[in-house]
């Protein structure tokens, strides 16, 4: 392959390391609106008055809106397909206010300084409510988080909202309560994680203004315009053909920009004043008023015989949505249908879960989706039964993984066509010197060296339900367009959706213009999420660019007075072999212009009805100072199977950053609330994220397989990456001290003690 597989560079690379002005805020215009919000300092009350007189009189003030000035109709932020599964329960501004962030007032100003000057003039009396803070106290207690009777589910996911219920659900297969009585062994933990920060460097951040048409223009740093854009139409109660939604570059999203976080506020403004306006989120709003990480608490029994053959699995996750609903009830589907299934010779298995609204910041997609704590949770288990059977925790793995050819439990029925995981275990085996280091070495000094491991999946968008698109179009100069509507947020979609047009068209990627995401211009697409983009996204650009070739050797056929069949296209002409005649591509594309009935032009959309799963093998080798809990990362060795990875050095990045944020989220992210639902993580002075001193050397291979069904056989990516460091660090904790961590973050201070407990 000329492209495909190829290390070539980002389409956009020399754009960003010259600073180029690509990101949203690089390209609003001066002299428009600044639009901020009061914020709710309690986790739950209603707004007994509103004073909003003296914050108005601030020169430079357009306009201050409270909750009597918005629609009363309710919506879902969730960026997902219609019809949402996340319940319709919020309002832009509502007179009862759910987590301490919660807006209160929008306030539209011609600079920085009055806005802030305005806000810190309104008077809010407010009835202070009694709050829910823990998950555990929640399901069918009070008080209730959404008592309004206008509150709604579109799906029936379980929800209730007279029960602080978003969703809850039970799957099963076998007697699972049988066959565990029947092991040999039973390990019976819960695991808890806690919520996490995407922290992007570019916050979240919209502008809007009116064009010539009366239209209202959105241009945001979001992963999904085409979902922004019905939550729009939802939340104004406009129609969506009111609304066009574009995004720039993306200064990283990591699922938080599947969420309408900003898009609203502004939106209301200029739709209200018919005068341009934006929003850029400080980092503090960021930490506290966003779209973080579910937090979870799953409980898990694996059950097995003492030769090590695990025979069931059962689950039970307990989901905190927080104030709202956004990606709830989806989240948690993933803890148990992206775990269970890595092994694959099961009796029995049954997940079950629950989903409940709090007084906390309102949780929503991040990177991993579910499947990052539900991994945590079985892995962590798994290593911990081999510590109880006495087995290297490597071999009970190789024992019962989930094989190539095997129906997958837990996930739907679906058979893994394309499945390396095996040799992905081989192969980090060999890189970190597995069989030499396991399982610790004391180096003396209250130093140990370990050594700790873990499995992954993750699924290759949403099977049956997502949609990827691409139009692409031949210009008069031979150049290619094609237009998408997935979003790049710095993964590389542009180029490498670009190498899959190029390698279908035999041309080089500098021949393919890439253009979008823009909902007046391009095709309908789910947008990008769910691990979705290359396969979904990319098998359309695939099947588009074979429709595009054959109705250029059409054309040529034409042209030439020979059958299309029996010509050849080698990129830059089209030839017929035997008598030598040929018509160069740049020829074609001027003929297409003139007296033509058929444009050089596809648009194909795709839906797959099955989610092949990546995998992921991570192995970690960590020094421990047992005096001050310290953990130092030597080497981590990840080896995935993407089934064929479209742009080696873009693959290879993305698992870098994915265990970058499994690592912080492993060892440091610790999320914390007051008594009385105030976030203490405000800020990266409170919120620890790992720089470069803390990652270690990483180090990434690939094991291909084939997956028939992606694009050049090509599986996802973007997910499965952030899925190992949590369980393997875990486990190489335990190795060197024998102390089994069961909530993360696994802090300095928390082994400290623990040894301190244990001696």
């Amino acid at each position: 392959m000329k492209t495909v597989n190829q290390p070539i560079m980002k389409k956009d690379a020399m754009a960003l390391v010259t600073g180029k002005p690509v990101f949203v805020d690089d390209k609003v215009p001066k002299d428009c609106l600044i639009v901020k919000v009061l914020r709710s300092p309690h986790a739950n009350a209603i707004v007994r008055n509103i004073s909003t007189d003296f914050a108005k009189k601030i020169p430079g003030i357009e306009a201050v809106y409270t909750w009597e000035d918005v629609p009363k109709e309710r919506f879902t932020m969730a960026g997902q397909t219609y019809p949402e599964p996340s319940p319709y329960d919020r309002l832009i501004l509502d007179r009862h206010v759910r987590y301490v962030g919660d807006p209160v007032a929008i306030v539209a100003g011609k600079d920085e300084s009055c806005v802030d000057k305005a806000l810190k003039l309104i008077r809010v009396d407010y009835e202070i409510l009694p709050a829910v803070l823990d998950l555990h106290k929640a399901k069918d207690q009070e008080p209730l988080v959404h008592p309004e009777d206008d509150w709604k589910a579109l799906c029936p996911v379980g929800a209730d909202n007279k029960r602080n219920l978003c969703a809850c659900g039970e799957s099963h297969d076998g007697d699972v309560q049988a066959v565990l009585a029947d092991c040999d062994v039973v390990v019976e933990q819960t695991y808890h994680t806690k919520a996490n920060q995407q922290a992007m460097m570019e916050t979240f951040r919209t502008y809007c203004y009116m064009d010539e048409y009366g239209r209202l223009n959105v241009l945001s740093s979001t992963q999904i315009v085409f979902h922004a854009r019905r939550i729009l139409s939802n939340a104004l109660g406009i129609p969506k053909s009111k609304i066009r939604v574009s995004k720039p570059r993306i200064g990283g999203g990591f699922g938080a920009k599947q969420t309408v976080v900003a898009e609203v506020f502004p939106a209301f403004v200029t739709w209200k004043t018919g005068k341009p306006s934006k929003m850029i989120f400080t980092r503090e709003e960021s930490q506290i008023a966003s779209s973080p990480r579910h937090e979870m608490e799953v409980k898990v029994k694996v059950g097995a015989n003492k030769d090590g053959h695990i025979r069931a699995i059962d689950l039970y996750t307990l989901s905190n949505t927080g104030a709202y609903g956004e990606h709830g009830p989806t989240t948690v589907g993933l803890s148990g249908h992206k775990s269970i299934p890595l092994y694959g010779n099961l009796e029995a298995h049954r997940f079950s879960y629950d989903v409940v609204y709090t007084n906390t910041m309102s949780a929503g997609a991040y990177r991993g989706y579910g499947a990052t704590q539900g991994i945590f949770a079985v892995e962590s288990a798994v290593s911990e039964l081999a510590a109880k059977l006495g087995m290297d925790p490597v071999r009970l793995r190789e024992m019962n993984m989930v094989r190539e050819g095997q129906i997958m439990p837990a996930y739907y029925g679906e058979k893994t066509n394309s499945c390396a995981l095996d040799r992905c275990m081989e192969r980090a085996k060999q890189m970190i010197d597995w069989n030499e280091k396991y399982p610790s070495k004391d180096m003396g000094n209250d130093k140990v060296r370990s050594v700790g491991v873990s499995m992954a999946m993750q699924g290759s968008g949403i099977s049956a339900v997502d949609v990827g698109s691409a139009t692409i179009k031949i210009n008069d100069d031979g150049i290619y367009t094609l237009s998408i509507a997935a979003a790049d947020m710095g993964t590389g979609c542009d180029t490498t959706l670009a190498q899959v047009a190029a390698e279908c068209l035999n041309c080089s990627t500098d021949d393919i213009i890439v253009c979008g995401a823009d909902t007046d211009t391009s095709p309908y697409d789910s947008g990008s999420y769910a691990s979705s983009t290359m396969y979904v996204t990319g098998k359309a650009v695939e099947i588009a660019c074979q429709k595009l070739e054959q109705k250029i050797l059409n054309l040529a056929g034409e042209k030439l007075e020979i059958p299309a069949g029996q010509l050849e296209f080698d990129g830059k002409k089209v030839f017929h072999p035997e008598s030598g005649k040929e018509i160069s591509l740049v020829d074609i594309a001027t003929a297409s212009m003139c007296g033509n009935n058929e444009a050089l032009q596809v648009t194909e959309s795709h839906s797959s009805p099955v989610s092949p799963p990546p995998f992921m093998v991570g192995m970690v080798e960590i020094e421990l100072d047992k005096e001050t809990g310290h953990v130092e990362i030597l080497d981590y060795v990840a080896v995935v199977d993407c089934g064929t990875p479209i742009n080696p050095n873009l693959a290879k990045v993305q698992v870098e950053g994915g265990l970058v944020q499994g690592i912080g989220m492993a060892l440091y992210e610790d999320i914390t609330y007051t008594e009385k639902g105030q976030m203490k993580n405000n800020s990266f002075m409170q919120y620890k994220i790992p720089t470069r001193m803390d990652m270690g050397k990483l180090r990434v291979e690939f094991e291909s397989s084939y997956e028939e069904t992606g694009p050049f056989g090509a599986k996802s990516i973007g997910e499965i990456v952030i899925n190992t460091p949590s369980p393997a660090l875990a486990h190489a904790i335990f190795n060197a001290t024998g102390v089994w961590f069961r909530e993360l973050p696994i802090t300095s201070e928390k082994i400290a003690m623990g040894l301190l407990e244990k001696e």
